[in-house]
């Protein structure tokens, strides 16, 4: 699906002071540049294969295909290097900053997987690190944090707001407009400003494109439907994109409700969002009865974020998605039931698409082939779900 100046639809665009407005529309530039040259699309390729571990398995699930009624798929982004779907993005993005001259990057992180990939890209480069990640999601995510220091990255904690992913971003931008000369912004999904959200989008749509060849030769068949979770929305938009032109292909874009749909502590923002503006971009976002962004609320820092992927806005706005949610508790009892049916501990994150094919198994036949998109392993989330979220039940 084509952009028109970084929009989609009348989603997307650069919200921002022309000073990093400029910046942002040069990037653009040399990444559409870039993109179309055969020597960057071979490295690209050759990181993918040699160092992310792609092409990621897709695994037939059998116990869970006979829980719920139909075959099922798991996308295992899991198995890529450094745990999660995130690799792709800062692989890609990691080569353009080289071919851009940067001796740094910045970067944000919730769940910690893309402060984790992004300190990873730049211990391969050879740059320097800093991750921006809220003071909340530190305490929640402690393995990622430990991992980040040893690859030699500086972990800058955020505690202003509700110090989780949006306030996490605005530090980081503030960060990265004192070091735009020598730094490069390394954005994690599909948000923010063009042409983050199309750059994302482009690294991250070796999901889908594998999903198609490898059900292609062994199913002989497109998918009856993908699902897959939705914070900012780069694995949904990744496992997604190559079957947006087909129509029979179910897009299942699940989000988090965190304690309820009523109880207004969720990241509902597909499902409940109005037209607005976040981190540079126009999207939809969570606002409250004043019009103002609101605090959103996840279990999973992951998908702790009360705005999304412009072009995610976009597909909801023309019925291409099916909108589906999971709560905490939902989360965390597919979280377990996904561990002891199959043996692969999903992240908090990706277990929400698992619990919207538990609570929804009666809407798929036996001859139906569902796809979930495993974005991450759970390793960063055993010990908080189990000491904290567990013992809650």
């Amino acid at each position: 699906m084509k952009t028109n100046n970084g929009y989609f639809g009348e989603f997307g665009g650069i919200y921002l002071p022309p000073e990093l407005k400029n910046v942002l529309l040069d990037l653009a530039k040399e990444y559409e540049k870039l993109k179309k040259q055969r020597k960057f699309q071979h490295e690209l390729k050759e990181l993918y294969k040699n160092y992310a571990n792609r092409p990621s398995l897709l695994y037939l699930a059998e116990r869970l295909s006979k829980e719920v009624g139909c075959k099922v798929y798991l996308k295992r982004e899991d198995l890529n290097h450094t745990g999660a779907h995130k690799i792709n993005n800062v692989v890609g993005q990691g080569l353009l900053a080289k071919h851009l001259g940067k001796k740094k990057v910045i970067a944000e992180t919730g769940a910690g997987q893309h402060g984790v990939a992004t300190a990873t890209i730049a211990a391969y480069f050879g740059m320097n690190c800093d991750v921006y990640m809220g003071a909340r999601d530190i305490e929640a995510q402690k393995p990622n944090v430990y991992r980040m220091k040893v690859l030699g990255a500086k972990v800058v904690p955020v505690s202003q707001g509700q110090g989780t992913l949006k306030d996490t971003i605005d530090v980081a931008i503030q960060g990265y407009i004192k070091e735009v000369e020598i730094a490069y912004y390394l954005l994690g999904s599909t948000v923010g400003p063009h042409p983050y959200p199309t750059m994302v989008r482009d690294f991250q749509k070796v999901i889908g494109e594998e999903i198609y060849a490898h059900l292609m030769k062994a199913e002989g068949r497109l998918p009856t439907a993908i699902i897959a979770c939705v914070g900012g929305g780069s694995n949904a938009t990744g496992a997604f994109y190559k079957f947006i032109s087909k129509e029979s292909v179910e897009l299942v874009a699940v989000e988090p409700a965190g304690k309820g749909r009523l109880s207004g502590r969720h990241g509902l923002v597909l499902g409940t969002g109005k037209t607005g503006e976040i981190h540079g971009s126009r999207t939809l976002v969570m606002k409250n009865k004043d019009g103002m962004i609101k605090g959103s609320y996840s279990a999973a820092s992951g998908l702790d974020y009360p705005g999304v992927s412009p072009e995610l806005s976009m597909l909801k706005g023309n019925g291409r998605l099916t909108l589906g949610e999971a709560t905490d508790k939902e989360a965390v009892n597919a979280f377990v039931k996904l561990s002891q049916l199959e043996g692969i501990i999903p992240a908090l994150e990706s277990a929400h698409a698992v619990a919207y094919l538990l609570k929804n198994r009666s809407k798929y036949k036996k001859s139906d082939v569902v796809v979930i998109n495993l974005s991450g392993r759970g390793d960063k989330d055993v010990e908080n779900v189990y000491e904290k979220l567990l013992r809650k039940k």
